[in-house]
């Protein structure tokens, strides 16, 4: 038998809390057809099934498919500076290798090609999506302005970019090479060339 969804919607106050269990069966269940079959072939029937519940459980907690994938992909915002080492090469660098582990999971990789496509033909879902992103946004926004004022970086530079450098650099490698490794000498290499540059 099926779990339908827990809550009833009566108003403020009313209703049972959700069932913790069956948004967690869900998230695992997306995550497991993710790698098992693509994100092309992923439908919210499927997950269903794979989770022993309904698709109405599903509409209830997930507008539709990519909102729910992107929650199964990304649990929880990424953190790229969970302890700041007080110098900004080694953030840098911290916030290159965090974008390299997050990106290079099995079930982002999977994921990613067909978010994309969904997310750049709709632009309220790319809003939506990206919205959970902006607390670490945030983090390596203000990382990059207590460094301009300490002297560490040059002022012309936008924090904004410095975050779309590193999250688009790192997803145009994978996109490009799916099937060569993210090393450490990658993250070496790419931090290298956005600290210090191009010019001798």
């Amino acid at each position: 038998m099926k779990a339908d969804d827990d809550t009833v919607d009566k108003g403020p106050g009313a209703g049972r809390p959700r069932d913790p269990r069956i948004d967690a069966a869900i998230l695992a269940a997306t995550a497991e057809l993710l790698v098992e079959i693509g994100y092309p072939n992923v439908t919210m029937a499927a997950i269903a099934e794979r989770a022993g519940t309904t698709k109405t459980a599903l509409y209830r907690r997930w507008p539709g498919k990519a909102e729910l994938v992107h929650e199964a992909a990304f649990p929880a915002a990424p953190t790229a500076l969970d302890e700041r080492s007080g110098d900004i090469a080694a953030d840098i660098h911290a916030m290159i290798a965090a974008a390299r582990d997050i990106f290079t999971s099995p079930v982002v990789r999977a994921a990613l090609p067909g978010l994309i496509a969904d997310m750049a033909a709709d632009t309220e879902l790319n809003d939506r999506v990206m919205g959970r992103f902006t607390q670490v946004f945030s983090v390596v926004r203000q990382r990059i302005v207590e460094a301009v004022r300490s002297g560490e970086v040059n002022p012309a530079v936008d924090p904004d970019r410095l975050v779309e450098l590193i999250g688009g650099g790192t997803l145009m490698r994978l996109l490009m090479q799916p099937q060569q490794p993210l090393g450490d000498d990658w993250v070496d290499q790419t931090a290298a060339i956005v600290v210090h540059g191009v010019q001798k």
